[in-house]
């Protein structure tokens, strides 16, 4: 074979997102994009705040010497000045430069804090529904995810079931608030009463056991929810994040991964972070990119923007006869499926050139994902369909 065994098993089993996506380009040339409504990847159309034009426009105008050279591999000290004001904020516990690492985009973070901290065979406790590559990354650095799941009702945290899930070669768990699929956002009271669990087994085990909070969506919240900093809440913990999202910045890969400073040893965890960042290929975060977010750190796309189309497609599938969670945060909504087998209710919706993707894909049968970060424009003219579909699904 041409390739691993395991990465060819991975391929067969790897995102429906993306398959999802594909088969929308193939609907396309078919039927015309005016015809397909694809909600399967979380591809925001939003543009950037006009703060990043004029900031791009700033330095290409006026560049600095040596501003495309090599850095320090944990990137530049004013970005991570800035970084470390805004969550200092948030966190409610003053953080320092030192405490940051820029990394390429939250992908890039997580698999530099799995390399830091993983030894062969550990585990990382993966709470269900969740982002397919979580278990990708896991293998990636020699570990083994372990499934809980959240209240299938809610998607809110399981704690008792939590707490049975940890032994001993629990190392971590990661957390992501506002969810993908789901869109909840996790409760202070419930991450601080997981930070108690986590002490208590740390204490009984004898080791530590770190809480890694997925962030990209900290800033889309809705109603007024609080997101709350994990440092609050939980003392071994990391946050890893991207500008994927708040700024609409997917595809330049721009991210970070922070240390709470009341870490156990939370310098040596950096140490290991800033030289896994580099040995992992990465070496440093894009330096343009750097440079701009560090003055943007505050800015953000039109969150209203995207609680209109929350609520837009919300109350119209509701009215069809759809059953879902009102999600809190992000751009996704995740309904139970109207069939039995979700994979089978997505080939339906295909019928009405409605792309989504089956709860299989984040390791929940029996529901389906739907993400609304497309023009409203779309998703106004996608619920003629919609209706067509809940009517040929039994809804109504």
């Amino acid at each position: 074979m041409a390739i691993a065994q395991k990465v060819h098993g991975f391929i067969e089993k790897s995102s429906w997102i993306r398959k999802m996506f594909e088969e929308g380009a193939a609907l396309r040339r078919v039927h015309g994009a005016q015809n397909v409504f694809d909600f399967s990847l979380g591809n925001p159309t939003v543009e950037p705040p006009p703060a990043l034009h004029d900031e791009l426009l700033r330095l290409a105008r006026h560049p600095e010497p040596g501003m495309h050279r090599y850095m320090n591999n944990a990137g530049y000290d004013e970005t991570r000045v800035a970084v470390a004001e805004v969550l200092s904020e948030k966190a409610r516990i003053p953080l320092e430069a030192k405490h940051v690492v820029m990394t390429c985009g939250a992908g890039g973070a997580l698999n530099v804090v799995l390399k830091t901290i993983l030894n062969p065979g550990e585990e990382v406790i993966i709470l269900t529904p969740y982002f397919v590559e979580y278990r990708f990354y896991i293998d990636n650095h020699g570990g083994v995810p372990r499934e809980v799941w959240t209240n299938p009702e809610t998607f809110q945290l399981d704690l008792a079931e939590i707490e049975k899930a940890i032994g001993p070669q629990t190392r971590a768990i990661i957390l992501n608030s506002p969810n993908n699929p789901t869109g909840v956002i996790y409760s202070r009271a419930d991450l601080t009463a997981l930070g108690e669990i986590l002490q208590r087994k740390e204490k009984e085990l004898g080791r530590q056991i770190y809480a890694i909070s997925d962030e990209p969506y900290a800033r889309l919240s809705y109603d007024g929810v609080e997101v709350p900093g994990i440092f609050s809440c939980i003392r071994n913990s990391v946050v890893a994040t991207s500008h994927s999202k708040d700024l609409a910045l997917p595809g330049e890969r721009i991210g970070y991964l922070a240390a709470n400073p009341d870490m156990e040893e939370a310098e040596l965890f950096i140490e290991g972070a800033v030289f896994c960042n580099r040995v992992l290929g990465f070496v440093n975060a894009p330096a343009l990119m750097q440079r701009l977010v560090a003055k943007l750190q505050r800015a953000s796309v039109d969150i209203a923007e995207y609680q209109n189309k929350r609520d837009l497609l919300y109350d119209n599938l509701s009215a069809l006869g759809f059953t879902m969670v009102k999600p809190a945060g992000g751009f996704y909504l995740f309904p139970r499926s109207p069939l039995p087998d979700d994979i089978q209710f997505v080939r339906l919706a295909q019928k009405h050139n409605i792309l989504v993707v089956p709860g299989s894909g984040f390791g929940a049968p029996g529901f389906f994902r739907i993400a609304y970060c497309i023009d409203a424009e779309v998703i106004h003219r996608s619920l003629p369909a919609w209706s067509k579909l809940a009517r040929e699904a039994g809804l109504g």
